[in-house]
């Protein structure tokens, strides 16, 4: 027969194992604090933005930058892992667009090179801008955003 002493502390160490496989279970191996789902859209002269990318900035020297894909005018944020959002916070925000012609470097690639700069400058070079020069800087861009403690939607309505 068990003491009920025995059976108690056993109940115990079960149930902290427990908690601890959930804990370690839901959390990454950033070493971040928690972030936020943002998330919205990236229209130019009333059109969403085909494709490009989408850089949040923090203000704070000591924060950390969150970025995501463009796709068909909307976008979502990573900071670590994929689509964990972004750090609350002020962010100065940048966008860039351009629509490559990647044949050649497919090519390239094919025979073995993942990079090759002569056909990677070209290919920059030809490349169709497809939002304003201004917005890939973040002093040029004039695009800020807050992002709070809860899911963020915030949209970006680019002009010339």
């Amino acid at each position: 027969m068990i003491a009920p002493y025995l059976l108690s502390r056993r109940a115990f160490v079960s149930l902290a194992g427990m908690g601890l496989v959930i804990v370690l279970g839901c959390s990454d191996e950033s070493g971040l604090a928690k972030r936020y789902a943002v998330s919205g859209t990236v229209n130019y002269n009333g059109k969403p933005v085909e494709k490009g990318t989408i850089t949040f900035t923090p203000n704070d020297p000591a924060g950390r930058t969150a970025s995501g894909d463009i796709s068909n005018g909307s976008y979502s944020l990573t900071t670590a892992t994929p689509g964990d959002g972004a750090l609350p916070g002020a962010y100065k925000v940048t966008v860039v667009a351009r629509e490559m012609d990647t044949t050649k470097l497919q090519e390239v690639a094919k025979g073995g090179q993942h990079h090759h700069d002569a056909d990677f400058a070209k290919a920059v070079k030809s490349a169709k801008v497809l939002v304003p020069a201004k917005y890939s800087l973040a002093d040029t861009s004039g695009l800020t955003a807050e992002v709070k403690a809860s899911s963020n939607s915030i949209p970006f309505d680019l002009k010339d």
